[in-house]
């Protein structure tokens, strides 16, 4: 082979050595710090970079991003000297490339062992509660400490985490019991508020069904009370409506029987026959089974015979009207026409004369009622031997109790009664003209004498 070609290949292989050696191309997010005879040239960032041959070369290539280093666990002793095991880890950034080369020999390694003597510092004044609760105060520590320390390396710590904070075993058994206990306790109070929230919604519900239970009672007594209230008062108006009838039939009946005895015109002997035979009306009843027959009464009854009538030839005492005056007395018609005769008469003779005529009647029916009486108490009683005749000795004493007993009748003659039972004078007037005043009862409250034979 010529020695000239072998010169010209040489020269080739030089000529390629030589590019490659003074052409390199960084990437991008690095940095490369090139030295030129061994000094500190310049810092060529991502691009095409041209070197002198055998007169610069890199020195190193710094990767610009920001960079996580995760350290192995880190033994810590607390304030309360419990040793906690740490585990952190670092986010940084190489701002200045020329310092990280020529500042700091590994700035790895260095920001390692300074994030762990700070981290000894820093939970070294803090117990193991205040520790395992204040992580982001840690961090916010160890930041502003590293970032400090390594700015003079060109390194920027963006955050410090806390990874693992593992205290002992007899520590996370203690805390696992607490937990467990806290736990427990969170859920009794959960349940029991719980419990008590129940309690309080079914009171309110309980508080509200009474409440409303209460105003429906009160809505029905209400309602109950206004339905007794009108029936009571629809009760009482047709009580009223009936009394008020009833009334008007008794007034009807008392004014018929009124006109009736107006136009019988009767006299006070009539009136008190009438008396008379009402008395046998008391023994009537179921509940009456005794009637007992007061002593001495057929004699009274026979004493008030002989007061207002005159003895016969076979010793009886008949009432005789006056002889003066036969005029029979006017026969009862209709009711309204007697009413209207009785209100519309003309004289007073006509209502002496019915008067008298009603005497006599009252004369005959006092006869009869006393013979019928006398049979009836000859029978119940023991025999009298002078029940037939009686002489005038004898029947004064009787007289004069009968006297004592019955009070007199206003105008009628009053001798032989006694002083408190005397009636004074009055004129007397026909029936049914004005100041006719009938029966009047005796005006003394003083008892009459007792008849000395009871």
């Amino acid at each position: 082979m010529e020695p000239i070609a072998i010169v010209a290949i040489v020269i080739a292989i030089l000529a390629v050595v030589i590019v490659v050696r003074s052409v390199k191309v960084i990437p991008q997010a690095q940095a490369a710090v090139i030295e030129r005879l061994g000094r500190y040239n310049k810092t060529s960032h991502a691009g095409l970079v041209w070197l002198i041959p055998f007169l610069d070369r890199i020195r190193a290539r710094i990767d610009m991003r920001e960079q996580v280093v995760s350290f192995p666990p880190q033994p810590v002793i607390t304030q309360d000297n419990l040793t906690v095991s740490i585990d952190t880890v670092v986010y940084f950034q190489v701002n200045e490339p020329r310092a990280a080369v020529y500042e700091i020999a590994n700035y790895i390694v260095a920001v390692e062992q300074l994030t762990t003597t700070t981290l000894r510092n820093v939970v070294g004044g803090m117990n193991l509660e205040q520790t395992l609760t204040s992580r982001d105060a840690i961090n916010g520590q160890l930041r502003g400490v590293l970032d400090e320390a390594t700015g003079k390396w060109g390194i920027r710590v963006a955050r410090v985490e806390l990874k693992a904070i593992d205290p002992p075993m007899s520590i996370q058994d203690s805390m696992e019991k607490q937990m467990r206990a806290d736990r427990d306790k969170r859920a009794i109070i959960l349940t029991a508020e719980g419990q008590r929230t129940a309690s309080i919604t079914t009171a309110e519900g309980q508080k509200q069904a009474a409440v409303l239970t209460a105003e429906g009672q009160k809505q029905a007594a209400i309602l109950w009370a206004e339905g007794e209230r009108q029936s009571a008062i629809l009760r009482a108006q047709g009580d009223r409506a009936a009394r008020f009838l009833q009334a008007q039939g008794q007034a009807k009946a008392i004014e018929k029987v009124f006109a009736a005895v107006k136009a019988g015109k009767p006299t006070p002997e009539l009136l008190a026959y009438q008396y008379l035979q009402t008395l046998p009306q008391l023994a009537q009843g179921d509940s009456n089974k005794v009637w007992m027959i007061p002593s001495g009464f057929d004699k009274a009854l026979e004493q008030f015979a002989k007061m207002l009538g005159t003895k016969g030839d076979d010793g009886v005492f008949r009432y005789e009207a006056p002889t003066d005056d036969d005029a029979p007395a006017k026969p009862a018609g209709d009711i309204d026409d007697d009413v209207k005769d009785w209100f519309g008469g003309d004289t007073s003779e006509q209502l002496a004369a019915a008067d008298k005529a009603a005497a006599r009647q009252l004369s005959d029916e006092m006869n009869r009622a006393r013979i019928a009486q006398s049979e009836e108490m000859a029978r119940a009683l023991a025999p009298h031997p002078a029940s037939a005749q009686y002489s005038e000795s004898q029947s004064r004493p009787m007289q004069s109790g009968l006297m004592n007993s019955f009070p007199p009748v206003q105008g009628y003659p009053q001798q032989g009664y006694p002083q408190q039972y005397q009636q004074p004078e009055r004129p007397q007037q026909a029936l049914g003209q004005p100041g006719y005043q009938g029966f009047v009862p005796p005006q003394s409250d003083t008892k009459p004498p007792a008849d000395p034979q009871h």
